[in-house]
């Protein structure tokens, strides 16, 4: 029998740490990459956020080209080029081939990318199923030379290691390419990179993209303006969202003297007068050193901070998509007869700020039959997976739609010619995994989501009213219209008419329906009453 001593020391031996490169190796379908068809949409994704982030910080209106070859054999070439600010050499074999670094992850300001791991898992996909480097080709201004790179990622010390390098000629002024070669597969349909694509188009209405699919076929998605989205600010976290064990390490790693100057400049909304507040609810000395904190008195700090009132967070922080701009947006990619978009006021989940939007465009060549299209975004990024599990989903679903006009059977999308977009803009996105497809059910989330697609409701039920009105109107007229020559006929025979006075008495009778039925437009688009008790019928019922 071995005894325990033996067996833990054995066990001792064979514990290791395992790199973050590694894991995701084991586990890459944690990640968005857990079959071909995903992979290859995932790895366009990725690629695609980076560029249009880069864009939009150097304040760049980006044009980003997108080729997809078919290599055969499940095997695709994925190339992506944009116009963007370019990469410093330095940080290239980072940026690509090493997971968990970027500069996002601890900056509370609206971004597509978080977690810094999004392009290099796409690299780390690439290389476990073709063993083939990626290849990067980089320049930061005119005068400089293009930087070129083929990298592959050593898993074991999540590094990047260095195939080749060199500098290149490179026509561009300034941007970046990417080529990755991966296994993948190619589909048309909802879940599909061309959907993806448009939908991108849809939201980010300042950006041109050049798309050559698989099949060879070219797509260009051409801006509708020419005005770059508002530079979101970085912010300090919300005393409201902070937690235990932030809360010390904060107290920890503080360059401050006292609680109330840690209070005043690590965290954003708080003065001086709002940080005294603070530590006299919880009991504590404004004038105490932030490292003599200890964990009951971390807890004391707070519960002071739950019992002091402190405003909402900034929203300046935030680059949200405007009511305007996402009509325009849908517009441009969507046919349809009747479009509108509300941008709601900012709120807070966890101290987080956040904004909802929301848009409709009804009727068109949309099937009236089939339940509507709902569009998801996130920070202007498409989600086109896990759609059942997402809080947008279950806004969107649990909204009364028959209200306005449209068709719903009970935990089910409304039925109609209808496609509903909702776009969440936030510091940071409560994502339900690290694929990041789905958002998490925040009740301040949902409510949000609610509000909004409610007042665009009430402006489809206005226009699918008067569209009915309408058509019962002109149905009636058709009705009398019918009638009026059997009518003039009668009296032609009985008042002895001639041929002419019947056609001068059929359009004296038609001049009398006009008169007292009113022109068909006017009847219904110039009723004072009709908007106002729509809406308001709307308001009550919800």
């Amino acid at each position: 029998m071995v005894n325990n001593e033996t067996k833990a020391h054995e066990f001792a031996k064979k514990q290791r740490e395992i790199s973050i490169a590694e894991f995701f190796e084991k586990n890459r379908h944690l990640l968005g990459f857990d079959n071909k068809r995903k992979a290859l949409l995932t790895t366009i994704k990725e690629a695609v956020d980076n560029s249009l982030d880069a864009c939009d910080e150097a304040g760049i209106l980006p044009e980003v080209i997108v080729e997809v070859i078919d290599m055969q054999n499940d095997r695709f070439k994925v190339i992506v080029e944009d116009n963007g600010p370019g990469i410093v050499k330095s940080q290239i074999p980072k940026i690509f081939a090493k997971l968990l670094y970027g500069s996002k992850f601890h900056k509370l300001s609206q971004s597509r990318g978080q977690q810094g791991i999004g392009i290099s898992a796409a690299v780390l996909y690439g290389q476990l199923t073709t063993g083939k480097p990626v290849k990067i080709t980089s320049k930061i201004s005119p005068s400089q030379p293009a930087h070129y790179y083929e990298l592959m990622i050593d898993t074991k010390n999540n590094k990047p290691y260095i195939i080749k390098e060199e500098t290149v000629d490179w026509k561009k002024p300034h941007g970046t390419k990417v080529e990755i070669d991966l296994e993948g597969s190619y589909q048309k349909g909802d879940q599909s990179i061309d959907q993806y694509l448009k939908q991108t188009a849809v939201v980010n209405p300042h950006v041109t993209l050049i798309y050559t699919s698989p099949k060879a076929e070219q797509f260009v998605f051409a801006r509708a303006t020419n005005k770059l989205p508002v530079h979101p600010k970085e912010i300090k976290p919300h005393p409201y969202g902070v937690e235990l064990g932030m809360l010390l390490r904060m107290l920890h790693d503080t360059e401050a003297r006292t609680l109330q100057s840690f209070l005043t400049n690590e965290f954003s909304r708080i003065g001086a007068g709002t940080a005294k507040q603070i530590c006299e609810n919880a009991a504590l000395l404004p004038s105490t050193k932030p490292k003599a904190v200890t964990r009951e008195m971390a807890e004391k700090l707070m519960e002071g901070i739950k019992k002091t009132k402190i405003i909402a967070p900034p929203t300046d922080c935030l680059s949200p998509i405007g009511a305007e701009a996402l009509e325009k947006g849908l517009k441009k990619e969507i046919s349809a007869e009747f479009f509108t978009a509300v941008t709601r006021p900012p709120s807070v989940y966890r101290g987080n700020p956040f904004i909802i939007e929301a848009g409709i465009a009804y009727g068109g060549q949309q099937n009236s039959d089939s339940q509507a299209k709902l569009l998801r975004f996130a920070n202007r990024v498409p989600l086109l997976y896990q759609q059942s599990a997402c809080a947008i989903t279950k806004s969107v679903i649990t909204t009364s739609w028959r209200k306005y006009g449209l068709q719903q059977s009970s935990n089910s999308l409304p039925i109609g010619p209808v496609t509903i977009a909702v776009h969440i803009a936030s510091v940071w996105v409560p994502f339900t995994s690290e694929s990041k497809e789905a958002i998490a059910h925040y009740p301040e989330i949902i409510k949000e989501i609610k509000l909004a697609l409610q007042e665009c409701g009430r402006k489809l039920s206005v226009y699918i009213h008067k569209k009915r009105r309408i058509f019962a109107e002109s149905k009636k007229r058709s009705y009398i219209e019918t009638y009026i020559p059997h009518v003039a006929q009668a009296l032609k025979e009985l008042l002895s008419l001639k041929e002419k006075d019947k056609e001068k008495t059929e359009q004296l009778l038609k001049e009398i329906l006009e008169k007292h039925r009113g022109e068909l437009e006017k009847i219904i688009v110039n009723n004072p009453d009709f908007d106002e008790e729509l809406a308001l019928e709307g308001e009550t019922n919800e």
